[in-house]
């Protein structure tokens, strides 16, 4: 499903849509599939640069009269990155020349419903499930009522986000004595009702009076800047960290009194992402249960502090600290910030936005391991080693390669240095070494599960424990399909892999034997098994099974939701029960300290 960046509700001339979406695959082949896509639009102009391609189109003058967007004279640009396994596009739609009618976007829109087309295109072929003469057709998504709760449930999502709304725009406009006299206007509004017999229409008169004034004084808020964030590539869940940013006031006045906020990508979800996660926290609510604390916005992923500037003079540049707090993993996406200076009275705050994208990916949380021997011994690895690192138990030639720093002098080539005049070295095999695997257990049916995030931590945690030993760790997961990436020994770093935990999602659409059978077909490579999984039930205790029967030990972390302490069945593992682990949570950190 694409996702929305921009899309106005309505407009009167210009107006800008901007997608995103991302599939797997390499860039050079995502670019030239989407360009054979748009090719079979009516596009003019196409225009192709190191990041992507841009064109034109336009229906001529029956655009003019035509309510569909794709009718309109527009441009289009299409952006192309490489993330990690995943390729991802960004699609930018610029009416250039509208209808001379106000333009009314009714949700889906035929730009959004094109950019979704792509993605099934771009899926289609880079699977290898699409013929070179299939035709790209659009069809308007159909609606589907799932139950007679849907249409009341529509209506409080409506709420949801009107309210929201109004939150978020009342903190911003106006600052805290602004905020509590807009709370006496509605005081005195509802109490002067009744005119004969209170004077509260007297105060909603006067504190009505005082933030209209407030208002027109904001108007003098004329200021221009230029921005620059200094973020830090990585950041991690629920640790809060600082970032610089440089401003520069680019007016001939002195600019004081200023406060820099920043503008987040729109938190909250679709009414179908909303509906399911409601449903499903109803449906596993416990009744007559009082939860310790408030219980966290799943939807929530950072909070950023305002930043006050200090006074800027003319053409001159400031730095100030901002501070985020990252609350889950994943992609956090800053459009812009906001320049905000309250009026003379401080009531009312004038904003001057600056848009400036940019993203930061936040890691998940680990949890500190003691020393644990994980299972496994040295395995004979055939063909493998090499390319894992030159430090082994056997001198075994196997190629010729570029010098690196740290390289022993004996292992130079003298003859290949005199021939290519640059230094050579020979690499050795590396016969014997321990590599153990990290299966992850996507398979949940809840949206936004906790326990599903606290799974992908302790996945996190053992990453860096094991990759902090001379061995090799495989990390194995579902998602759109089976992945194993490998780390350790030169091949990768502990921070590589926790960039695709980072930005590992759940698995809806896949088997649990999808998972199952990857495992098996890499067993025989492996020397131990560390297992993460979200419920210990039939299927995944057949699965631990097949995996002592392989001879392979087996390490397995079950995470179960808080309250849940009664002993598991150790099933397969009757004969090790040490190798079972429960993991509650909210007591996680607490339990895997203890493990031995």
């Amino acid at each position: 499903m694409p996702t929305i960046l921009e899309q106005p509700r309505w407009s009167f001339w210009k107006f800008r849509e901007v997608y995103q979406i991302d599939v797997a695959g390499d860039v050079g082949r995502v670019r030239e599939f989407a360009t054979q896509f748009f090719k079979r639009t009516p596009a003019v102009d196409f225009d192709t640069d190191a990041e992507g391609f841009s064109f034109q189109r336009s229906s001529g003058w029956r655009g003019l009269l035509s309510v569909s967007e794709r009718k309109l004279r527009h441009e289009v640009s299409v952006v192309a990155q490489q993330n990690l396994a995943q390729v991802r596009l960004t699609i930018s739609y610029r009416v250039t020349y509208p209808a001379p009618l106000p333009n009314v976007h009714f949700r889906p829109s035929d730009f959004f419903k094109e950019v979704a087309a792509l993605e099934g295109w771009l899926n289609r072929r880079l699977s290898g499930r699409v013929e070179p003469a299939e035709q790209v057709v659009l069809k308007r998504p159909t609606r589907r009522w799932l139950s007679p709760l849907t249409p009341i449930l529509w209506l409080v999502y409506r709420s949801y986000r009107f309210f929201s709304w109004s939150t978020y725009w009342t903190k911003r406009r106006y600052t805290p004595a602004g905020q509590a006299m807009l709370g006496g206007v509605m005081v005195a509004m509802i109490s002067g009702l009744d005119v004969e017999n209170a004077v509260g229409y007297q105060a909603f008169t006067v504190l009505l009076a005082l933030l209209l004034i407030a208002m027109v004084f904001s108007l003098r808020f004329r200021a221009a800047f230029s921005v620059e964030r200094i973020l830090p590539r990585v950041a991690t869940a629920e640790q809060p960290f600082t970032y610089r940013v440089v401003v520069r006031n680019l007016t001939d006045k002195i600019q004081a009194g200023v406060t820099l906020i920043e503008d987040l990508a729109d938190p909250r979800p679709r009414f179908r992402e909303w509906r399911d996660y409601k449903l499903d926290e109803n449906r596993h609510s416990r009744p007559f249960r009082l939860h310790h604390g408030r219980p966290r916005n799943p939807f929530k992923q950072v909070t950023v502090k305002e930043a006050d500037l200090p006074s800027l003079p003319p053409q001159q540049s400031a730095e100030t600290l901002v501070e985020m707090t990252p609350w889950r993993r994943g992609i956090v996406r800053l459009e812009g910030v906001t320049f905000a200076r309250p009026d003379p009275i401080g009531l009312y705050r004038a904003l001057r936005k600056l848009r400036l994208p940019q993203t930061i990916l936040v890691l998940p949380k680990r949890y500190p391991l003691p020393p644990i021997a994980l299972p496994g011994s040295l395995k004979y690895q055939q063909g493998g080693v090499a390319m894992a690192s030159n430090i082994g138990q056997s001198d075994e030639f196997v190629s010729l390669r570029d010098y690196r720093r740290g390289d022993p002098p004996r292992h130079i080539h003298w003859r290949s240095w005199a021939k290519t005049g640059k230094p050579i070295v020979k690499e050795f095999e590396d016969e014997f070494f321990v590599r153990h695997a990290l299966v992850l257990d996507t398979f949940t049916a809840r949206p936004q599960s906790e326990l599903f995030e606290e799974a992908v931590s302790v996945a996190a945690s053992f990453a860096c424990t094991v990759l902090t030993q001379e061995s090799l760790l495989d990390l194995l997961f579902v998602g759109a399909e089976a992945y194993c990436f490998t780390a350790g020994r030169g091949l990768a770093h502990a921070d590589q892999m926790l960039e695709i935990l980072g930005s590992v999602q759940p698995c809806y659409q896949q088997p649990f034997a999808t998972l199952e059978r990857a495992v098996l077909e890499h067993a025989n490579v492996v020397s131990g098994c560390v297992c993460v999984l979200l419920e210990w039930d039939d299927l995944r205790q057949r699965f631990v099974e097949k995996l002592k029967m392989l001879g392979l030990p087996v390490l397995v972390m079950v995470v179960r939701p808080a309250g849940e302490t009664e002993p598991l069945d150790p099933g397969p593992l009757a004969d090790s029960p040490e190798s079972l682990h429960s993991l509650e949570v909210g007591r996680i950190e607490q339990q895997l300290a203890n493990l031995s």
